[in-house]
């Protein structure tokens, strides 16, 4: 079981002093922020991608760098890499580039942004969001998949005998999420790839999300990567940690009423029954988040939004010092209801070495292609059922195309 922390990078107001802090000064706690995660124990940290106010990550891979210069063991991750607006073949040089310079550990998530204006900005029409992301993650694999690429379609310019430098490191990919709040076309995409699939839950009740994850579950299970036990899951969370709960809600509730996304909204009492938004004790804390096993089964990977909403600098590092304390209880206490046959969290060094046990040997200038290829990215739909069959649908004619 995997435990870190991630951020959206917004540049909020602290309502408890109306001071809001620079780009500059956000940008340097992000490294401050990564660092103290890895010393606190944490195994991963992730950042998003933003073009516009009020948030600062517009170049993950370069902060990212950055921070892997300065860590030795976190796998630096994102918590949302757009495929949309990014050019394709910009993803997988800059990803596989990152993969070299932190030894692989590393990895990303797919997403399709939530803001609108920012396709034109990039030259892209929102109306197109969907062909986008079909084209998009469909040549991004086959750059890292194969050496040399011959590709036309619709959004880019032509690619004859392309390759995509450098190569992902030791012939094993950056490993891929997807991540979704409500989309169940997200979850078939994943499952149809069989990459992960990472329901950030913050803003939504459990019986949404329980039911997001079965449907991924049964999906992988049916394109054969595995039983549905062995689909590899991640999931999102926000916690405010004190001594007490009620020192908790009086100190988080100023940043929680003012949040930029649910502030002004239901009241904390509320939004905490609703959510899986945990403010209290650290025992609170526990008990809560080994209580998303009860809805989604055993899964892999648990990020925490941890910097959201003006939560000044030094009180982000006390909050990682909580979760530092905590996790070694939670980490024990998920490995015991682990049942057997589920699989660990994916890392570069599991694979290439799964990769070698299959007898597969890795050498450069050969061409590696997954069992399955194909785009799987399609309009969402009213219903899962009619979801998957426009899925399904989709599929056949991308493999037609290739």
């Amino acid at each position: 079981m995997q435990f870190g922390v991630f951020s959206v990078s917004d540049i909020t107001t602290d309502p408890t002093t109306g001071r809001t802090p620079s780009e500059a000064e956000r940008i340097k706690a992000a490294v401050t922020i990564a660092k103290h995660a890895e010393d606190v124990g944490m195994d991963i940290y992730a950042i998003g991608e933003h073009h516009n106010p009020p948030f600062f990550s517009s170049s993950p891979t370069t902060l990212l760098g950055y921070i892997g210069a300065q860590t030795k063991k976190i796998i630096l991750s994102t918590s949302t890499t757009l495929i949309t607006t990014n050019d394709p073949v910009k993803i997988a040089e800059d990803y596989a580039m990152l993969q070299h310079l932190v030894d692989g550990r590393m990895d990303l998530m797919m997403g399709r942004g939530n803001t609108g204006p920012v396709y034109p900005w990039f030259g892209q029409d929102i109306r197109q969001g969907i062909p986008l992301a079909i084209e998009n993650y469909a040549l991004l694999r086959r750059l890292w998949e194969e050496e040399e690429v011959d590709w036309q379609g619709k959004f880019r310019t032509p690619l004859r005998g392309f390759t995509s430098t450098p190569r992902p490191l030791d012939g094993v990919a950056p490993f891929v999420w997807h991540g979704s709040i409500r989309s169940p076309e997200i979850a078939e995409q994943a499952a149809y790839y069989g990459d992960g699939f990472f329901h950030n839950n913050i803003f939504w009740p459990m019986s949404h999300t329980r039911q997001m994850i079965a449907l991924y579950r049964q999906r992988f299970a049916h394109y054969g990567h595995g039983t549905p036990e062995q689909a590899i899951v991640g999931l999102g969370g926000q916690f405010y940690i004190a001594k007490d709960s009620q020192t908790a809600k009086r100190e988080f509730r100023p940043y929680f009423d003012n949040a930029p996304v649910y502030g002004h909204g239901p009241s904390l009492e509320d939004f905490s029954e609703q959510t899986p938004l945990t403010v209290g004790s650290p025992q609170e804390v526990i008990d809560r988040t080994l209580g998303f096993r009860e809805h989604v089964g055993d899964y892999q990977r648990q990020l925490f939004l941890i910097d959201h909403a003006g939560l000044p600098l030094r009180t982000v590092l006390e909050q990682l010092d909580y979760l530092g304390e905590i996790v070694p209880v939670m980490r024990k206490e998920f490995e015991a209801m682990r049942k057997p046959g589920v699989p660990d969290a994916p890392t570069h060094a599991a694979r290439v070495a799964a990769r070698r046990e299959a007898g597969i040997a890795y050498e450069e200038g050969k061409t590696y292609v997954d069992d399955v290829t194909g785009a799987s990215f399609y309009a969402q739909q009213d219903t899962q059922a009619a979801s998957v069959n426009l899925a399904d649908q989709l599929l056949r004619d991308a493999e037609g195309e290739r």
